[in-house]
């Protein structure tokens, strides 16, 4: 996991979710110099979706930062990822609704390689995409279905140093992990509350020492793996006091292995 991947996942914690109707978003080619929207989701209180016409959100669902610093946002009412810089000037965006290449339906999830190539768990095509820095189409993979590389609406996405691509497979109740290209590597998990098992898992991040960690959404807890899917251990329980969680949506590791939650039902980190 690359160290910027903290700034991206701290500013998804933080998300302020308030009520809005979303303008139209044009263009057939589902490229944008504008997100046009009204009263605007924030990511912080910096420019980035500040009241202003561009860089604004509709349910904002995720964040990642690459290794020059660039923000992606998964705007998943939208149907779209906006590019930031790091100060949060607006760069441009792609996407539209749909179901071809480079369009989206709720994307929840979006991570960058440390080459800069950016994955986006189209959730509702529950399929990942694949992307340059500035949003050319690359490649997809996956459909729905329950079998290996196929998702049921994928939430979140992960990428390692090494290229290697970790999909929260949410309606499977699984990990599964691809190539940078999208080969199938393995999967791990199956429905229950046991070690190992997910309700809904929702989250997937890497320590830099290889460990994948899983917001484990409806069991309440994190849950955490070695890179081949070996369970290593677990904390976390339902309730609101400290260490106890409800509906953990993302985590997220720092460079010096700290683990962050976000704690969705409680309204904290």
């Amino acid at each position: 996991m690359h160290p910027r991947r903290l700034i991206a996942l701290v500013c998804a914690l933080f998300l302020v979710m308030t009520s809005l109707v979303s303008a139209p978003f044009t263009g057939s080619s589902g490229e944008t110099t504008l997100a046009q929207q009204t009263l605007p989701y924030r990511v912080f209180q910096f420019a980035i979706g500040a009241q202003t016409t561009v860089g604004q959100f509709n349910k904002p669902s995720d964040v990642a930062a690459a290794p020059d610093g660039t923000i992606y946002v998964a705007d998943s009412d939208s149907h779209r990822i906006h590019r930031f810089s790091a100060t949060g000037e607006f760069l441009g965006g792609w996407g539209v609704y749909g179901y071809s290449d480079g369009q989206f339906y709720n994307p929840q999830g979006v991570a960058v390689a440390p080459d800069g190539t950016v994955y986006v768990a189209d959730t509702g095509n529950h399929r990942i995409q694949r992307f340059s820095a500035t949003g050319e189409f690359l490649s997809t993979w996956g459909r729905q279905g329950y079998n290996d590389g196929q998702f049921s609406s994928p939430d979140g996405v992960a990428v390692v140093p090494d290229g290697t691509v970790y999909v929260a497979d949410t309606g499977n109740h699984r990990i599964q992990r691809f190539s940078a290209d999208g080969t199938f590597l393995g999967t791990w998990g199956a429905f229950g509350s046991g070690y190992g098992q997910f309700s809904r898992p929702s989250g997937v991040a890497v320590a830099p020492d290889g460990t994948v960690y899983v917001a484990d959404y409806w069991n309440n807890r994190i849950q955490h793996f070695s890179a081949s899917g070996t369970f290593l251990g677990t904390w976390g329980s339902q309730g609101s006091a400290d260490g106890q969680f409800s509906n953990p949506s993302d985590v997220a590791v720092a460079p010096d292995s700290t683990v962050y939650v976000a704690d969705t039902g409680n309204n904290r980190i």
